[in-house]
């Protein structure tokens, strides 16, 4: 299953290794484990990361992105794993990767998935700390990370 929504912790080591074996024959495998960090963007500490769904529209969400990444790359094998709950620092949040006959499509494409995860994936985020509750939005560095895929389109496009 190239995209898969969890409640529970995950092994990004095993996650690697079965997608390593399912990508037999690719000279490229890249992958990107997002884990929960102990601060928030202030540095102030936090106890825990709480992702809210609505899950038929956050799958969706996220299989359209990995259809896009195909589209896009020349990849043989993608897979995306990101966690929904109460999530402690530490604990991988999500697990990204891409196999290619080359290494340039396998990183380019775990990159770009993992942009639009960041912005377009749809989650509610909330940190939880001991200053309390805050809800989280992307950034617009975030913004600024997935909008290069459009230039890069662009400039793909006028070469061809």
């Amino acid at each position: 299953m190239p995209v898969e929504l969890v409640s529970s912790a995950f092994d990004p080591a095993a996650l690697l290794g079965a997608f390593t074996a399912r990508a037999e024959g690719a000279g490229g495998v890249v992958s990107f484990t997002g884990h929960a960090r102990g601060t928030n963007r202030a540095g102030d500490p936090i106890d825990a990361l709480v992702l809210e769904t609505y899950r038929g529209m956050t799958q969706a969400s996220m299989e359209k992105i990995v259809q896009d990444a195909y589209a896009r790359f020349p990849i043989t094998h993608a897979h995306v794993v990101h966690r929904y709950g109460r999530i402690t620092p530490g604990e991988a949040i999500v697990f990204v990767a891409a196999a290619s006959a080359h290494r340039r499509a396998a990183f380019d494409a775990a990159d770009y998935m993992m942009d639009r995860l960041k912005t377009e994936a749809i989650f509610w985020k909330q940190e939880v700390g001991p200053k309390g509750n805050c809800w989280i939005e992307p950034t617009e560095a975030d913004h600024l990370d997935v909008a290069r895929w459009a230039t890069k389109q662009d400039d793909a496009n006028a070469r061809n």
